[in-house]
């Protein structure tokens, strides 16, 4: 088991780092540099790759071996940083631009292939747990390593250095995957399937089909509504409220340190402590408490709205109200994405990485398209009318769940234990 953890764990490290350094950079650069929060908003476009990974999610899913999508994508991410070491973000924004879309490209196939691994490698409710708690742990670890250890690296080093230190990480991942030995079972499994025949391939090539198969797994309908829906009211707030700070009440470094350090920090403990909780309770009784402990963590935040004088206590309420919402948010996706994998375990085996593709995809697309127009919501109405809107629909969400929870999706599959 411990190989399991650590060899997802690892894998989804390196899949956070483009978007650690995409969310922490990026904003506050082109705030700094004066330009509006609806631009800001639209950059969240580089992360499309990751709605259209359910395109090519089939082909992962059926042709060569999980081994060889994973250490192509990841030497892909090592050639892409090793390009980039010549750019300046000050004379080069299009090519950093350019190199977050490649390196969002390369991610999103990598995450079809070590979902789909680790679909297979997770057995039982423990595991499950656990191995969901690695997941989020990981790619939320990648994104502070990246988001605050990089930043360090670029104050000290300059860019160029910063994206060699991230070639030799990720050539490391990738040599470290092509001998990983808990992989030896999937590719003997993989070469079974390959000899049956070109049919994997056919259907791949026929979307309709897969489609069919994958609205026909029990659970799938609620689970579409609920990835697309559950981060709403949240990820306004996540993207908004930083950016609040940094027109009122701290500079880019303290933001930096306390938004992209402290509060992930933050929210990795929470996401540590869903995958222990869930050995131990009801994803049901769990997720009814902690969105309600979300909606009114998101009350406290919006009070702090009116404060626009900085103070010392200011500062000390905001990064309490971060920290508070990154532990929240960061246990609610554990519960998620363990829902998700649970729901994706009933589908047949050949499509079992596409079924988790496919929610993956929705999750991140309910989470960009809110996040590109919140920027045009309070430049529109402001921030404090804003954030309003944004708690009624954390409010709405809650409601949605605890309904779930008594008479829907949740209480009839309240992660009942999996077969060995």
């Amino acid at each position: 088991m411990n190989d399991k953890l650590v060899f997802l764990g690892l894998l989804y490290f390196v899949q956070g780092i483009p978007y650690g350094l995409q969310s922490s950079l990026l904003p506050v650069y082109l705030r700094g540099a004066g330009h509006s929060l609806t631009r800001i908003g639209f950059t969240k476009i580089l992360y499309f790759p990751w709605v259209l990974k359910v395109l090519w999610a089939p082909l992962v899913d059926r042709v060569g071996t999980k081994r060889r999508w994973l250490v192509g994508t990841v030497s892909g991410l090592a050639l892409t940083c090793l390009s980039s070491a010549a750019l300046a973000p000050e004379a080069h924004i299009w090519g950093v631009a350019g190199t977050l879309l490649a390196m969002n490209t390369f991610a999103s196939v990598q995450d079809i292939a070590v979902d789909g691994a680790a679909v297979g490698l997770l057995k039982g409710r423990g595991e499950l747990g656990l191995g969901n708690t690695a997941q989020v742990v990981g790619y939320k670890a990648g994104s502070v390593f990246a988001g605050g250890g990089l930043l360090a690296v670029i104050d000290v080093a300059g860019w160029s250095w910063m994206f060699m230190l991230l070639t030799f990480v990720y050539a490391g991942v990738a040599l470290f995957v092509w001998g990983a030995p808990v992989l030896d079972d999937e590719s003997i499994k993989q070469a079974d399937g390959g000899r049956r025949g070109g049919q994997g391939t056919t259907e791949a090539m026929r979307p309709w089909k897969v489609w069919r198969k994958l609205m026909a797994v029990p659970g799938t309908p609620w689970t579409i509504l609920y990835v697309l829906t559950y981060k709403l009211g949240e990820q306004g707030a996540v993207t908004m409220f930083p950016l609040f700070l940094l027109d009122h009440h701290m500079t880019a470094r303290e933001l930096s340190f306390w938004n992209g350090v402290i509060a992930m920090g933050f929210s990795i403990c929470g996401s540590s402590l869903g995958g222990l909780l869930l050995a131990q309770f009801s994803i049901g009784a769990m997720m009814r408490r902690v969105f309600v402990l979300r909606t009114i963590s998101m009350v406290f935040q919006s009070s702090l709205l009116t404060v626009l004088e900085p103070s010392p206590l200011m500062k000390g309420m905001a990064v309490l109200s971060m920290s508070v919402q990154h532990f929240l948010g960061g246990l609610i996706t554990t519960l998620t994405f363990t829902t998700m994998m649970h729901c994706t375990q009933r589908a047949e085996e050949s499509i079992q990485a596409t079924h988790y593709s496919f929610l993956a995809t929705l999750e991140v697309l309910g989470k960009l398209m809110f996040s590109a127009l919140a920027g045009g919501v309070v430049d529109w109405c402001g921030f404090q009318v804003a954030f309003l809107f944004f708690l009624t629909l954390s409010a709405g969400t809650a409601l949605h769940v605890w309904t779930a929870t008594f008479t829907g999706a949740l209480r009839e599959t309240q992660l009942k234990e999996q077969p060995k």
